[in-house]
């Protein structure tokens, strides 16, 4: 552990030291993709400047040991310094384990109403203000790009951005479908239903990760369509982007400016070919992903909200907590540290 942890200071200084050349000063693309690689050292750093100064402490209090003047405060101080040390021991050992590239990144979310009809249409608007009560709790910034709104309530889709730091450590674990347990506001008879939202969660793509090449894209300018206030069926300002290679299609027209929406819909078509790159990279490690916690089968059924019992599920990790009033109001944050947790012990155990 040791020797890993030289290394990492070792190229933490020699960031520092490029991060002056007057070279990489002028050159914005790799001061960016320098700046990152020290950011993603710096917890390490830092942690290991505060083990060494914890090892150099136990041995002054090793010799002051000896000291019949202060020896026994010395032994009280030195019993306290070795618990610390253990303490540290156990953070570095986490603080070590292989990083996914994305954790610090910002996201796109796209929710969309799947089983029951209008019910998970208004189960999707729900776990969209979940996370956006997450997001004010986290200090994190919400940006909506698309949105399709159930005329019974919620949304059959709804797509935004969660900027913020290590977004993407903490939301990555909630792809997948997530299913409700309820008496729908439409029903007469009293009877609880199960209906489902699925949950997308994409790390966006940076210019030093993915640059698109938009010789590969086909642009359509068309009109746009739907609600949208005064003048929004009058102009031809949505933009449908179709990347070749991939299929994939991006259509936006939620600003009236043509080249807003261009510029909006070339960011998230930029994250969603970058995401689907990533998941044809992780599909070919095949049983290494599926082991990990919120890498696995996107259709999968991740979660259950059951409100008759006010609780909330998560199969994966066999996770139960009777706080669904809590948990849906933001309160998120017991079920992802858990997952986290988990993560961390199968990596530790080598699975």
């Amino acid at each position: 552990m040791l020797e890993r942890l030289e290394t990492i200071e070792k190229r933490y200084n020699e960031l520092n030291e490029e991060l002056m050349k007057p070279e990489v000063i002028s050159n914005i693309k790799e001061t960016l993709r320098l700046t990152k690689e020290q950011a993603s050292l710096k917890e390490v750093y830092n942690k290991y400047q505060e083990y060494k100064k914890v090892l150099n402490d136990i041995e002054d209090a090793k010799e002051m040991v000896k000291d019949p003047e202060i020896g026994a405060m010395a032994k009280e101080e030195l019993a306290s310094l070795e618990e610390n040390k253990k303490n540290l021991d156990s953070e570095l050992e986490i603080l070590l384990l292989p990083k996914d590239p994305n954790d610090g990144k910002n996201v796109l979310v796209e929710i969309r109403g799947a089983a029951g009809g209008d019910e998970g249409n208004i189960f999707a608007g729900d776990l969209f203000e979940m996370y956006k009560k997450l997001a004010e709790k986290e200090g994190w910034q919400i940006e909506v790009i698309d949105e399709e709104h159930s005329e019974a309530g919620g949304y059959s889709l709804i797509s935004f951005m969660v900027k913020g730091e290590n977004v993407y450590s903490k939301l990555k674990y909630e792809s997948g479908a997530h299913r409700v347990q309820r008496v729908p506001v439409t029903e007469t008879q009293g009877r609880v239903h199960t209906s489902t939202a699925t949950v997308l969660v994409m790390p966006e793509a940076e210019e030093v990760d993915f640059e698109l090449d938009m010789n590969d894209v086909r642009i359509d300018i068309t009109r746009s369509s739907g609600c949208g206030g005064q003048g929004v069926n009058t102009t031809d300002s949505a933009v449908r982007l179709t990347h070749i290679p991939t299929g994939i299609v991006v259509y936006q027209q939620t600003e009236r400016s043509q080249i807003k929406n261009k510029e909006k819909a070339i960011k998230l078509l930029t994250t969603r070919v970058y995401d689907y790159y990533l998941q044809q990279e992780q599909e070919k490690v095949g049983a290494e992903r599926r082991s990990k916690i919120g890498t696995g089968d996107r259709s999968e059924k991740i979660r259950t909200y059951n409100y008759p019992q006010n609780r909330v599920t998560d199969h994966r990790i066999g996770f139960t907590l009777n706080t669904l009033d809590r948990i849906m109001n933001g309160d998120i944050d017991k079920v992802i540290d858990a997952l986290i947790t988990e993560d961390q012990n199968r990596k530790l155990r080598g699975e």
